[in-house]
Parts: structure tokens; C-alpha cells; sequence
């Protein structure tokens, strides 16, 4: 069994939670977590319950959009997100095996932080646009969707670069954070599935109930928050804060890997 202690489950649960959403990478960020806990065994199982808690609280900020899918399933909204999926669909598919080593060794999350930063900046420098909701188009969902998909990269920011593709695309940036999170459940929900999938398949790594229900339920209410947060802070703020910091931490992790520290 592996020993996650209560206090580490909810510190984790809270960077993934924060992480997810706030376009800095939480899968990056987990990794460094686990590997300063020394859990780098806490994987597959453990990651799971984090993204159903992920899950859990962006159906709960967008439970009246489910329910207009729900009724009406042939619609544009669920057609958006069907189009917008599917790039991240076909690439998972694809190249999951490879990914999944790239995630294990994490020896290229220092420059995946970095490009994600350099993403983030330059769509922040672009000029504003004024698209909204109803003016979204199946060319900008497959566009941001195939954002989404280079984010199979472990620190790479999938909301960071969804965020960043509907800029590049014109909307605005309430919109632009409001589809990136709508667009995350049937990614986020996808990558459940799977993972559970490895599980029935014997890779699974036992975890306390008690350490899994915390990281679980903290993942869920820093999400919750992360989420209105963010569509909130980008009406008036910059990305470009996140850039810096996504460049501070990536340059930290590969100096640190060619020491050998990390």
C-alpha cells in the first residue's frame, strides 16, 4: 500500500484543483508534488480520484448547460462540444502509450512549462476580440480543440492553451475561459474512463480509503473555486502573470534535472 497521509491528499487535492483550471498545468504540478512527497508510486489510482473531484466540481459550475444538453442533444451547444473533442479523442487514442511513458519519466516537464508560458503570452499580446457564446463557430471549436489536444503533454496547460486558442480566435475573454472549462468534461470524464480501464487491467496502486476521499473531495471544492475564479479574473486581468511564473517554474525544473537535484 501506498502511504499518502491525509495532510498530502489534501495538499494535492488542492493543486490539482487550483491547477486544472488556472492555466498552469496541473498534471505538471502533481508530478512535482508526488515527487516531493516521495510518492512517485501514488500514480494511476490516485490521479483518478483527483480528476473525478476535477470533474465534480466543473459539472457543478455548469449543471445548467448538462441539462441543456441533456434536452437538447442534437444541439449546437453539444455539437460544439462533440467538434471540439474530437482532436484530443484521436490523438489520445493515437499516441496514448507514448504519453504515458513521457508522464512517468517527467523529463520534459521543464520545457513544456516554458512552452506553455509562451503560449500564454502571446495570446495575451493579440487584440482583443468580442466573440461570444452564440457567435462560436465549428471552426473555432475544432481549433481549440486541437489545442486541447497538444496538452496530452504532461505540463502542458490544457486550459492554458484552450484559453489561449480562443483568443487567437477572437473571442472574448470571459468566453474564451467560459468554453475552455465546458470543454474540459468530456475530456476530463474521457481520461476517467481510461484510467479505470489500466485499473480493471491490474495497474493500480493501493491507497487508503480515507486519503483518497480527502484528496478527492479537496480536488473537487478548489476546483469549484478555480473555476469561477479564473472566468472572473480574465474580464479584467492578464495571462501574462501566469506566463512568468510557468517560466520560473519550468527554467527551476531543468536546472534542477541537470543537476541531478530533481
Amino acid at each position: 500500500m501506498v502511504l499518502l497521509s491525509k495532510i498530502e491528499a489534501f495538499i494535492l487535492g488542492i493543486i490539482q484543483g487550483l491547477t486544472e483550471f488556472i492555466p498552469i498545468s496541473s498534471t505538471g504540478h502533481l508530478y512535482i508534488g508526488r515527487h516531493l512527497f516521495g510518492l512517485d508510486e501514488a500514480g494511476l489510482f490516485l490521479d483518478t480520484m483527483l480528476h473525478i473531484g476535477t470533474l465534480l466540481a466543473v459539472i457543478v459550475v455548469y449543471k445548467n448547460e448538462l441539462l441543456q444538453i441533456i434536452k437538447k442533444p442534437f444541439g449546437k451547444l453539444s455539437l460544439l462540444l462533440i467538434v471540439g473533442t474530437i482532436p484530443a479523442v484521436i490523438i489520445g487514442l493515437t499516441f496514448n502509450d507514448l504519453f504515458e511513458s513521457i508522464s512517468k519519466t517527467g523529463v520534459t516537464i521543464g520545457w513544456e512549462f516554458i512552452f506553455t508560458g509562451f503560449i500564454l503570452w502571446m495570446a495575451d499580446s493579440v487584440k482583443k476580440g468580442s466573440k461570444q457564446m452564440h457567435d462560436l463557430s465549428y471552426g473555432d471549436a475544432i481549433f481549440i480543440g486541437s489545442f486541447q489536444a497538444a496538452a496530452i503533454f504532461p505540463a502542458v496547460s490544457r486550459s492554458g492553451l484552450t484559453i489561449a486558442a480562443g483568443l487567437f480566435r477572437k473571442l472574448d475573454r470571459e468566453t474564451a475561459a467560459y468554453f475552455s472549462f465546458l470543454l474540459s468534461i468530456p475530456v476530463i470524464a474521457g481520461g476517467i474512463v481510461m484510467k479505470f480501464g489500466d485499473m480493471v487491467n491490474g495497474h493500480i496502486e493501493a491507497v487508503s480509503l480515507g486519503s483518497l476521499l480527502i484528496a478527492t473531495l479537496s480536488s473537487a471544492l478548489f476546483g469549484y473555486f478555480a473555476v469561477v475564479w479564473m472566468i472572473n479574473f480574465l474580464k479584467k486581468k492578464s495571462l501574462k502573470v501566469f506566463a512568468v511564473y510557468v517560466w520560473i517554474l519550468g527554467v527551476t525544473v531543468v536546472l534542477l534535472q541537470i543537476t541531478g537535484v530533481f
